[in-house]
């Protein structure tokens, strides 16, 4: 008789380490959230007693703040999509373990970022 060997890669990250990191997570979550419309109303464009007949140099202005703003929105907005990648990754069982190859994510990464999702030699082959 043959064996298929299937071999499942087990959690080995500590259920009170990863309550820990989901706590951290969702508060980071929060803030950001926060941040993204302190940002978002600090944009001219969102302004909506905003001359529009201003000169040449005030539109200037403007335009570069707006994009500085939208730089800034889309900078927070990927951050929130990854604390939430983690967090579903902490709810299927699979936190810490890397998307690419399977393999465990090495804790002193996890703890410097603990919304990584891929382990370092990934990504370094990613870049």
């Amino acid at each position: 008789m043959e064996w298929d060997w299937v071999f499942l890669v087990v959690n080995v990250i500590p259920e009170k380490l990863t309550r820990r990191v989901k706590k951290y997570l969702e508060k980071r979550i929060v803030e950001l959230k926060k941040s993204e419309k302190k940002i978002k109303r600090g944009d001219p464009f969102s302004d909506s007693a905003r001359a529009t007949n201003n000169s040449l140099e005030e539109d200037v202005d403007e335009q570069i703040g707006h994009f500085e703003s939208e730089i800034k929105v889309s900078f927070v907005k990927k951050q929130i999509i990854e604390f939430r990648k983690a967090l579903t990754k902490i709810k299927i069982g699979k936190y810490g373990i890397c998307d690419k190859c399977g393999e465990m994510i090495d804790t002193d990464r996890l703890a410097v970022r603990p919304e990584a999702t891929v382990c370092m030699a990934c990504e370094k082959e990613g870049e």
